[in-house]
């Protein structure tokens, strides 16, 4: 009763605030009183290099069997959401910083966490579940060096705003989260000449109970990784 009181009462008060602003005449312009701005052209050949890689950023759905030497997967897992400050915040940005996100790493010698903390990774499966990870209509699932399954816990998403999250809210909050977290694997990729593609069609239901999930641990989205297949 009591958080939905506290909840009731921030909706009231963030519409006084709405009224009051209106009242000392704080409004919206109209769309037809501003006008275009022109936008210079992207210097791409400045040597920024990060609107280079970000040019370079793409889905690629031929990738190699090839294994990732530890190095690059130690480098792509802290790209990620690994610790990147002193006081354990990630390179990837969840609410409050909850951190809620796991990245499991499928690779053909079994299935893996990761643990950014102790910056190592954790086995969780000795089976190859790469092509479990995905569809049948996604053939090149089944031999990438690499998939990462992003897993949301909802058991960590507590004492928010109002101690209580809604499931609709936690959905919102998890996939925000798992986006960042796909970019930063996106770009690590492209300035490393890596192949990757982030994926949505999953079989969730069969594929957490490989994983052997908890009922309040959710999968959001997948990611392949690996080198570029070469052409034949």
């Amino acid at each position: 009763m009591s958080n939905e009181m506290n909840r009731r009462e921030f909706m009231k008060a963030s519409a006084a605030t709405g009224a009051a602003l209106v009242a000392a005449g704080v409004s919206a312009v109209s769309a037809q009183e501003l006008k275009a701005i022109e936008l210079p052209k992207l210097a791409t050949g400045s040597g920024n290099t990060f609107i280079e890689v970000l040019g370079k950023r793409k889905s690629t759905r031929t990738i190699s069997s090839d294994p990732l030497p530890v190095e690059v997967l130690s480098t792509l897992l802290w790209a990620a959401a690994g610790v990147n400050r002193a006081d354990g915040k990630r390179t990837a940005p969840t609410a409050n910083d909850k951190q809620e996100i796991d990245v499991y790493v499928a690779m053909a010698n079994g299935l893996y966490v990761y643990d950014a903390k102790a910056n190592q990774l954790n086995p969780v499966l000795a089976t190859d579940i790469r092509a479990a990870t995905g569809i049948q209509a996604q053939p090149y699932v089944k031999d990438a060096a690499v998939n990462l399954v992003y897993v949301a816990d909802y058991s960590r998403m507590k004492n928010y705003y109002f101690g209580y999250v809604a499931d609709e809210t936690k959905a919102l909050y998890t996939a925000a989260a798992t986006g960042c977290i796909a970019e930063n694997v996106y770009l690590y990729c492209a300035s490393e000449g890596l192949a990757t593609v982030l994926r949505a069609e999953i079989d969730r239901p069969a594929l957490a109970a490989i994983m052997k999930l908890r009922p309040d641990q959710k999968i959001i989205l997948a990611q392949s990784v690996g080198y570029p297949k070469k052409a034949a």
